[in-house]
């Protein structure tokens, strides 16, 4: 059994990208936490890997996978373990995460992240490939609610359910992410807030939030994209509000990946992650 603990401090966290590197060396409130994509640290060496180095010595590091293709109906890459399990016994990361997807189908690779059908052979398969993953890498990994823009006819598990069976089943942890709720949610019409009701909140060990665009389909009606581009919007926001009330503070981490802005404005986005995590500590009684 791995240890069950959370190394993530109960503070907001931002997903690193090198052109942050010396305003976080230089200042680096109100941020208490780092996440990293894994791929983009499997090399051996050169500038990237001494910041990381550096900065690993001044924070918490969290390692977010996004090639493994968790769900995929193939073997799980062996190279690609090995990379990870290289990168996780030097950094020792806090935490490491991957998210309930598929991006692969032989020897083709998808960039993006695909849903899964919410059945009993998917679930087999994804706790084997969980537990390949935990007993390669040596540590309990979160694993991520996806965005979804479809639903499949054939599952028979609610995706709440399916996340906290493969918990259960391979003792791994869970990743909230809240703007990936409010996205499925709109797409799919369902309410997000009796999705969280649902989820296993006392297995989640990483929160995150990210900003989403807005589009229609073909009938006209809102189909949001997670984007990771803009800043997190207000409805996110309020349900952050509505999972910490039921969970708790979380590691919450602000994810922008693409038009990523200057550090004021990300720093920003962190800073409202902490008046949200405030308010928590406001409503305890003296």
């Amino acid at each position: 059994m791995f240890d069950q603990s959370n190394h993530l401090p109960a503070l907001p966290g931002v997903g690193y990208k090198p052109q942050h590197y010396s305003d976080l060396v230089a200042d680096p409130a109100p941020v208490g936490w780092l996440e990293i994509h894994a791929e983009n640290y499997m090399g051996a060496g050169g500038r990237p890997i001494a910041q990381l180095k550096q900065l690993s010595e001044r924070f918490p590091i969290s390692v977010h996978g996004v090639g493994l293709s968790i769900g995929g109906e193939g073997s799980l890459d062996p190279d690609h373990l090995s990379r990870l399990k290289h990168l996780c016994d030097w950094l020792n990361p806090a935490s490491f995460s991957e998210h309930l997807a598929w991006s692969t189908h032989e020897s083709a690779f998808m960039n993006d992240l695909l849903p899964l059908p919410y059945t009993e052979a998917t679930l087999q398969r994804v706790c084997d490939h969980v537990n390949q993953l935990q007993d390669t890498i040596g540590r309990r990994m979160l694993l991520e609610n996806p965005s979804s823009y479809l639903a499949f006819d054939e599952s028979t598990y609610e995706e709440p359910a399916f996340l906290s069976e493969v918990s259960k089943r391979t003792g791994c942890g869970l990743l909230l992410d809240v703007n990936n709720i409010f996205v499925s949610a709109t797409n799919l019409n369902y309410s997000p807030q009796a999705y969280v009701d649902a989820f296993d909140l006392a297995k989640v060990g990483e929160i995150h939030l990210g900003g989403h665009d807005e589009d229609e389909d073909e009938h006209g009606a809102p189909l949001l994209i997670d984007s990771h581009g803009r800043e997190v919007a207000d409805p996110v926001w309020t349900l952050l509000d509505y999972v910490l009330d039921r969970s708790g503070p979380l590691p919450t981490l602000i994810e922008w990946d693409t038009d990523v802005p200057e550090w004021p404005v990300l720093a920003e986005e962190a800073r409202r992650a902490q008046a949200a995590l405030n308010k928590l500590h406001a409503q305890v009684p003296a």
